[in-house]
């Protein structure tokens, strides 16, 4: 039922506009900049009624002032971070659902890279909006949170369906993929995966959204069988120069 549109920003960032036809409703995710959005929108015809924040980082909430002036729309994210997003008018938690016209989201809590960070799951859309968390075979820094978090954020999502569209917020795939490689050499579909990738890049495209399915094969995060290993290949790709 809904329609979602890839809007690049910044260096490598992607905001993601979701459209609810039915409704007539868009959301923005994570606006690093206003006017990509704002554009993106217009030229579709589309208007903007709210934005979910995933967490409090600038290149994810830069945009949200702008937009919330030109457009007048409401705007969602984690409670634990409201403190950090002064635009926010609605704060939620893990458990809580949200809308966007006729569908429902639930949020999942999935802190590590920020404390408060979310996650939006669309359960009859198979899509969830994750934005540092998890990565095309990567997922994100622990910038003020464990090992053992991240852990359990992998295994969190790694139990949604396998069809599950993910839609993280960066175009790191080259770089995680290389690091991927060296993490689980043996690793077939990894090696396929990175060839396909390399195409991609070449081309000039964009190598996500991905799948749960996809990452569970080829991501040494998701793939790490403890927190313990997660940790050191979170350490190891940290200073990773591949």
């Amino acid at each position: 039922m809904i329609e979602v549109v890839r809007v690049p920003a910044l260096s490598d960032n992607y905001i993601w506009l979701v459209h609810e036809p039915a409704s007539g409703e868009t959301m923005v995710v994570d606006p690093a900049e206003a006017a990509p959005a704002l554009a993106a929108a217009d030229a579709r015809g589309w208007r903007i009624t709210q934005i979910w924040n995933t967490h409090w980082h600038p290149d994810h909430t830069g945009g949200n002032a702008t937009i919330k002036e030109a457009t007048g729309c409401l705007i969602t994210g984690p409670a634990a971070e409201a403190g950090r997003i002064p635009t926010l008018d609605r704060m939620v938690a893990g458990g809580d659902r949200v809308r966007l016209g006729a569908v429902e989201a639930e949020v999942i809590e999935v802190p590590a890279h920020t404390a408060g960070h979310i996650a939006y799951h669309f359960p009859t859309e198979a899509k969830a909006f994750v934005g540092d968390t998890l990565f095309a075979m990567g997922c994100g820094r622990l910038f003020e949170g464990t090992a053992e978090q991240m852990f359990a954020n992998m295994q969190r999502l790694a139990a949604l369906p396998e069809d599950t569209q993910v839609y993280c917020a960066h175009e790191y795939t080259l770089s995680n993929g290389r690091y991927a490689l060296v993490a689980e050499p043996d690793n077939q579909d990894i090696v396929r995966r990175m060839a396909e990738v390399e195409a991609a890049r070449a081309r000039g495209e964009a190598t996500v959204p991905t799948s749960i399915a996809l990452e569970k094969a080829t991501n040494p995060f998701m793939r790490a069988r403890d927190a313990g290993q997660l940790a050191e290949r979170r350490a190891a790709k940290d200073t990773f120069k591949g």
